[in-house]
């Protein structure tokens, strides 16, 4: 475990992470927490007295990570960009559970579930939440079918999402992408 107290930062141009607010975990604290890992991992803990857990801690070179400070983050400690937080954290080896529906889609779909199984947890867990986060079965299905889409067409999560929302139609490129869909509200009822 390790304890300090850090500031709430805010990145200014910086791609994909534009305008985030974040907090930053030096290269020699980080390496208490998982000694050598470079790649992104989950923490437990406290910020402040608010308990957080599955948090992913996404590297930025040289041994130094971050933990994006989400809205929900904002909201139970009630801090914003440039105020002090008191942090506890632990390694996180909890397994995430993965969407159910999704991986009975991909069961059906050996090159996306190949493709899946490559990705790391944390990508993995990036197309489960989106899917778990879906207000209403038809959004939900909706997002199974475009996930197994991008999945066979070999994109990680960011790519998807960054194609969906610049207007690139990669679906067209998909001839089964309806019949997906469909499956997955079969699946989901």
């Amino acid at each position: 475990m390790i304890t300090f107290t850090a500031r709430i930062l805010r990145f200014g141009e910086m791609g994909e992470k534009t305008g985030w607010m974040y907090i930053e975990i030096p290269a020699d604290l980080a390496s208490k927490l998982k000694p050598g890992c470079k790649k992104s991992f989950r923490v437990k803990g406290k910020l402040d007295n608010y308990p957080i857990e599955k948090t992913a801690l996404l590297p930025m070179g040289h041994g130094t990570f971050i933990i994006p400070f989400n809205a929900q983050m904002r909201k139970g400690t009630g801090k914003r960009d440039g105020a002090m937080l008191h942090i506890n954290l632990q390694a996180d080896d909890k397994d995430i559970p993965l969407n159910r529906a999704l991986l009975n889609c991909l069961a059906d779909e050996p090159r996306a579930m190949k493709f899946f199984r490559s990705l790391t947890k944390s990508q993995q867990g990036y197309y489960s939440k989106w899917i778990d986060t879906a207000k209403t079965e038809s959004t939900k299905a909706k997002r199974i079918a475009e996930s197994v889409t991008a999945l066979s067409l070999h994109k990680k999560f960011s790519e998807m999402l960054s194609e969906k929302n610049g207007g690139d139609n990669f679906y067209a490129r998909w001839r089964e992408g309806k019949q997906v869909m469909l499956k997955a509200k079969i699946i989901n009822k």
